[in-house]
């Protein structure tokens, strides 16, 4: 990974940050505090995001910034052969590919370079050595050893489950073999007897063909016999019903000759009726007619009624109009005098109040000022001749009297003042005479208003009511003469004593009436009924006739029921003794199917068992397989870590020796990873602090070497932040020196510093220092003779 530029915007105290980098040893020099680490933060947030940020993302942005200012971060950076752009924000984030406009992903992942900083290695100091170990097996890769043991052991346990699975499932050998048996021995048995089944079948189906013919003879003759019985209780049964119907008819012919004897009787008594019919209909509509005179009277009388009270309503409101003028006249008089009233009323309230008012203002105003000329005059009087003026602050001395003095009569004179705002406070407490005065003047002019408003609404509902009565009085008169005309159209002359007289002997008649018309439908049937005579007697004749032949026909006919009831015993045993040979063969050939069945199923149950058992050998073959396979990873992983510690000795101790002069040749880490100088062969036990840094760095440059090796590409860029701690001059000198010849590995090697004096052997400066008017970071580039190549400023990030 090569870096090309940064830009920061409104990122902590870069405002507007402008960064290019180029090959070589570049050195970020500042002091503590100016924002040197803020650039390495910036490029790890646009590449990783907020993880790779210190503190929330509120942080971010920039104090001297605007609250809705953006935040942004653009990275420029070659990897693999491709030319990348991050552009990253507070909640955006974009890659370009190759200079393209159109983004190639919206969120990152997958874009990781390997960022050393100081306080990362150094937590292995307060690491235990399990832990020690672990952190060089991830940063050096070999986790992915440990992933894919834990992929192999998982697929182990995978594998165990399903082989135990199989072998739970596996039915028992010697089971299936004892019911391959029992199938067999079943089907040799369901064949035996269905064998025996078709020689009975066949047997009973010879005696019922035997017997059929014979049994069907039987069932003709009897059904011959049956045939003739039927036949002969038919003639029987309609020769009966010939003799009831003559006897019926003639005792009807009987009834009708007793009929005509009562209708002639009854003529005589009913010869009047037709006319009395006549009379009662007359009489019926006179009666109608007297009942609507009586109704017309009575709505006449009260027409009559109605129309008087209208006539004396109208009398009483004909003056309306004229009253409704009068009183609207008098009412705008009332309402101007009401209206006068209540403005004089206004006026004199308003000036009551304000003068009220304004006395209550100035009496608090007169309350304050006392209180203030009290205060005043007892710190004069507790501080003395020798106390300060309480108004200029300047000693009194010998005017102390006088200020005395005139305080007491400033006091004098606001309590004068205030015992004259109290009184009038008081007068003015109630209502003066006169607002009360207009007040009632108010009220009564209120009340004669409301007064003349109401009569003058009643005038002008009267007024309304005026023209609908002259209106319904007319109707009215007009309903009173056309209802007195019609009842002098309906005729007199009804007789109610004679109408019931009449209607009591027409309801006598009636029921004899129906009696005749009765008798004379009776008479009427005379000719109907001695034709149904005739018919039944020849009906009669030719049923007795015909019974009298079936009866000989019968005692021809030669038919035994007791030999019928033998020959049908017969039948019915032979019958059922097919039936039962039938679903005797039915149910052996079931039987031999199911046994068929069984055995079909034994057969399948062995084969499973057989496929069951080659799968599980392949199982275990491959169970042996993966626990061979976890093993080799453990035996991998062992072999690694046993050859970690002395080649990672070996690659410190190199960087050991150029940056002490070979006065240290040798570093060795023992099994916790802990670090030990060796001088001349012998150990060191205790070393000074700045060697002890040295080590240190020695230690993360072999730790930087293994992981670009082991990485199968070259890793071109190397960030050590405040690597020279406590060193010595000549020892800061070996460590750029020593970063200096590691450009073979590492193209980019940029420092993060607050010493100056390593800048001469640095390839390109960028100065950072923090600016502290503005409270921004100011970032400046020069080549190592300090002369600017380009200058760089922070300026105030414009609001969005």
């Amino acid at each position: 990974m090569r870096l090309n530029s940064l830009r920061l915007t409104n990122f902590r105290q870069h405002c507007d940050t402008f960064v290019t980098f180029d090959s070589g040893l570049t050195g970020i020099i500042g002091a503590n505090g100016s924002g040197k680490s803020t650039l390495l933060e910036a490029i790890a947030w646009a590449l990783y995001g907020q993880d790779a940020a210190r503190g929330k993302k509120e942080t971010l942005r920039s104090l001297r910034a605007g609250p809705n200012a953006r935040v942004k971060v653009e990275l420029d950076f070659e990897l693999g052969g491709h030319r990348y752009r991050v552009e990253r924000g507070l909640t955006t984030a974009e890659l370009f590919l190759d200079g393209s406009d159109a983004p190639i992903a919206n969120s990152l992942t997958g874009v990781s370079e390997l960022l050393r900083r100081r306080k990362e290695l150094d937590v292995m100091a307060a690491m235990a050595p399990s832990e020690r170990a672990q952190f060089l097996s991830r940063v050096l890769g070999y986790e992915r050893l440990r992933t894919a043991q834990r992929l192999v052991r998982e697929r182990a346990r995978l594998i165990a489950a399903e082989a135990a699975g199989v072998r739970a499932a596996m039915p028992e050998a010697g089971s299936i073999d004892r019911l391959h048996a029992d199938a067999s021995e079943r089907l040799t048995r369901a064949n035996a007897r269905a064998r025996e089944s078709a020689e009975r079948r066949d047997r009973a189906g010879a005696t019922l063909a035997d017997i059929v013919p014979r049994w069907l003879a039987a069932q003709r003759e009897r059904e011959q016999l049956q045939e003739a019985l039927a036949e002969l209780r038919v003639a029987e049964s309609e020769s009966a019903a010939y003799s009831r119907d003559v006897e019926r008819v003639e005792r009807e012919l009987a009834d009708v000759q007793s009929a005509e004897q009562e209708l002639q009787r009854l003529a005589e008594e009913l010869a009047p009726l037709a006319a009395l019919s006549d009379e009662l209909v007359r009489l019926d509509r006179m009666a109608s007619e007297d009942g609507r005179r009586r109704a017309l009277l009575d709505t006449e009388r009260a027409l009559e009624e109605e129309v008087r009270s209208l006539r004396e309503r109208r009398a009483r409101i004909e003056t309306a109009p004229a009253l409704e003028e009068e009183v609207t006249v008098e009412l705008e008089q009332k309402r101007a005098l009401l209206e006068l009233v209540e403005g004089e009323l206004e006026a004199k309230r308003t000036e009551w109040v304000r003068d009220r008012q304004e006395a209550e203002t100035k009496r608090r105003a007169l309350l304050d000022q006392y209180a203030e000329a009290r205060e005043h005059r007892e710190q004069l009087v507790k501080a003395g001749e020798d106390g300060e003026c309480p108004t200029c602050e300047r000693p009194l001395h010998d005017h102390y009297r006088t200020v005395l003095d005139r305080l007491d009569e400033q006091i004098e004179a606001l309590v004068a003042d205030g015992k004259y705002f109290k009184s009038r406070l008081e007068q003015l407490e109630e209502m003066p005479v006169e607002v009360r005065e207009l007040d009632e003047r108010r009220r009564a002019a209120f009340d004669e208003t409301s007064k003349l408003e109401r009569r003058l609404a009643k005038v002008q509902l009267a007024v309304q009511e005026l023209a609908q009565l002259s209106r319904d009085l007319q109707s009215k008169e007009q309903r009173f003469h056309q209802v007195r005309h019609d009842r002098e159209q309906i005729p007199s002359g009804y007789d109610a004593a004679r109408h019931t007289q009449a209607r009591r002997e027409l309801e006598r008649l009636r029921p004899l009436d129906a009696r005749a018309t009765r008798l004379a439908a009776q008479l009427e049937r005379r000719a109907v009924l001695e034709s149904e005579h005739q018919r039944a007697a020849a009906g009669l004749a030719a049923a007795q006739a015909r019974a009298a032949a079936l009866s000989a026909r019968r005692d021809v006919l030669s038919f035994s029921e007791q030999s019928y009831a033998e020959l049908r015993a017969q039948h019915d045993r032979a019958a059922t003794d097919l039936r039962t040979a039938e679903l005797d063969a039915v149910a052996a050939t079931g039987e031999a199917a199911g046994a068929q069945q069984a055995l079909g199923r034994a057969d399948q149950m062995r084969a499973e068992l057989q496929r069951a058992r080659a799968q599980l050998d392949q199982l275990e073959r491959e169970k042996r397989l993966h626990d061979e396979l976890d093993r080799a990873y453990t035996d991998l992983r062992t072999d690694l870590n046993v050859q970690l510690r002395p080649e990672m000795s070996e690659l410190a101790s190199a960087f050991l020796t150029e940056l002490t002069d070979a006065r240290y040749d040798e570093l060795e880490l023992d099994d916790s990873y802990n670090l030990t100088v060796i001088e001349d062969g012998v150990p060191k036990p205790v070393i000074s602090g700045g060697e002890q840094d040295i080590a240190n760095l020695c230690l993360r440059l072999a730790i930087s070497q293994m992981i670009a090796e082991r990485a199968g590409q070259s890793f071109s860029l190397l960030i050590l932040d405040e690597v020279f701690g406590s060193l010595d001059e000549a020892r800061r000198q070996n460590v750029v020196e020593l970063l200096r010849g590691l450009q073979d590995r590492f193209e980019q090697v940029i420092l993060i510093t607050h010493i100056e004096q390593v800048r001469e052997g640095l390839d390109r400066v960028i100065n950072v220092r923090y600016d502290e008017e503005t409270g921004m970071s100011v970032v400046t580039q020069s080549d190592a003779s300090g002369v600017d190549d380009t200058p760089l400023l922070a300026g105030a990030g414009a609001e969005e």
